[in-house]
């Protein structure tokens, strides 16, 4: 027994009549029928007579009339209560992004976003592009802000937003810090502090990508997972990083960064980051948030 069916019920005891009733429930009269048929069926029991001229409610249906009636107000009043409390929510928006976005790009497009939006609620989780990818085909995440994967899955839209900066990270008392750039050819058989390729891809494959095109072979020292300990590990002396310049915000005593100098072409592309959302879905809160975006997005730009 559901509150359809008993609506239905209530529809043809009001009326005694299958095809005015099936009209004011906007149904066929077979489809109508159907559900009374189902009703007496779970009930086990008839409850009405019905001829070619008549209807009329038997003494069961008679019985349970009443009963039926509070049901459905009841019904109608909890849905009218849970009406009001979500109008008094706010709308909600759940926003995913890598380390880089959280740091960089999250702090100003949020400020910007909420100075226009105060009664959006955002709720942020901070993952590696693996994990995020997932969430938003889950319907967990509303967008994310991460690293395109280089196999793209068809379900999911990605909108390049722009590259960040790479930096090296290196000891303050390192011969090189007293550079004002670096390029690659200075940290030749360098110790190198580089990501686990596994969880990131596109941090790992940058390092090694960029010795590559210069002809040479990134010396590799230490394997991390985290920013905070790539750039602890920099400051033991361990070996250099090359990271995004929002790392620069990593205060660690003894750690200076310097401006990377990277020759135009694909390694660039290992620095995108993108707004990633599931195809063919509508969000007002999204829209909103990549509105606010777009419209702010160079002043976020010149930062990362």
């Amino acid at each position: 027994m559901n509150i359809y069916q008993l609506r239905c019920f209530l529809s043809v005891a009001d009326t005694l009549h299958f095809g005015r009733a099936a009209q004011s429930m906007d149904m066929l009269p077979a489809s109508l029928g159907r559900q009374i048929k189902i009703l007496e069926n779970q009930l086990d029991t008839k409850l009405f007579f019905r001829t070619t001229r008549n209807v009329s409610l038997t003494a069961a249906g008679s019985a349970i009339l009443e009963d039926a009636r509070s049901l459905v107000a009841q019904a109608d009043q909890l849905e009218e209560k849970i009406r009001a409390i979500r109008k008094n929510e706010k709308p909600l928006l759940r926003v995913g992004a890598i380390d880089s976005a959280s740091a960089g790009l999250m702090p100003q497009l949020l400020q910007f976003f909420r100075a226009e939006h105060p009664h959006i609620e955002v709720q942020l989780f901070e993952q590696k592009t693996i994990h995020l990818l997932p969430k938003l085909l889950s319907g967990s995440l509303d967008i994310a802000f991460c690293r395109p994967p280089d196999i793209r899955d068809p379900r999911i839209n990605f909108r390049t937003l722009f590259y960040e900066t790479a930096v090296v990270a290196l000891p303050a008392d390192h011969p090189l810090s007293k550079q004002s750039e670096i390029v690659i050819e200075d940290l030749a058989d360098i110790p190198l502090i580089v990501p686990d390729r596994r969880s990131r891809p596109h941090s790992h494959d940058l390092t090694i990508k960029l010795f590559m095109d210069a002809g040479l072979t990134a010396r590799i020292a230490q394997i991390a997972e985290e920013k905070h300990t790539i750039v602890n590990l920099v400051a033991t002396g361990t070996g250099l990083a090359i990271v995004p310049r929002w790392t620069a915000r990593i205060a660690i005593p003894g750690v200076r960064f310097l401006p990377l100098s990277i020759p135009p072409g694909a390694t660039r592309s290992k620095l995108i980051l993108a707004a990633a959302w599931t195809r063919g879905t509508r969000d007002p809160q999204r829209d909103a948030l990549l509105d606010v975006l777009d419209r702010n997005l160079q002043a976020i730009e010149d930062s990362a």
